[in-house]
Parts: structure tokens; sequence; C-alpha cells
């Protein structure tokens, strides 16, 4: 059920961010994103507070990912980390690239 849940969410044209709403990390990288001028539906932000175990969730992205810690970012299928990740993306100029990349952009 965790794996169909978050496999759900990710799909090839779209970021998809698991976040909890408190995390500082993950604020600040919902601050990056929306920088960005997404096409209609490509960026979901999913808050893992909601889901009946979170800790299934966390335990699933240390199993598939390395990492249990959030924002998880995923662009298109592949997950690039979390937030320091996507900052070093940013800060590097290659964050719009992966997103034009994918068909995410407006």
């Amino acid at each position: 059920m965790t794996q169909a849940f978050v496999q759900s969410k990710i799909k090839a044209g779209k970021v998809a961010v698991f976040i909890k709403p408190s995390c500082p990390y993950c604020q600040s990288a919902m601050s990056i994103l929306k920088k960005y001028a997404f096409k209609e539906g490509h960026l979901e932000f999913i808050d893992i507070t909601t889901q009946n175990d979170m800790n299934a969730i966390q335990n699933y992205f240390q199993q598939t990912t390395g990492a249990r810690t959030v924002p998880r970012v995923y662009i298109g299928e592949v997950c690039i980390g979390g937030y320091s990740d996507l900052a070093a993306l940013e800060d590097q100029g290659k964050l719009s690239q992966e997103l034009q990349k994918i068909g995410a952009l407006q």
C-alpha cells in the first residue's frame, strides 16, 4: 500500500515533493520550486503527515533512495534527493534545465 501510494505520485513529466509542512527544509524546497512557472498539474507537494502510516512511507524512501528524510524531491521519475540537492541544482543553474527536460514548465 505504501509503495503504491508513493509510486502513484511519481510521474515522468511532473515534480513530486514529499513533505512535512512544519519542516523548515520542506518549506525552503517549496519556496525554490514556487519560483518556476509550472504547467498546471506538473508540481505537487504531498503532505505525508496526512497519511495513515507516515513512518512506513519514510521507511520506503530509505529502501528506495537511501534516505528517509523529507523533503524527498522527484523530478520526473528520478529522486534527486532532498533540499540540499535541490538547492545545489538551482545554485548551479541546472534546475530549470532539468524541469524543462521533463516538460514541466510553461
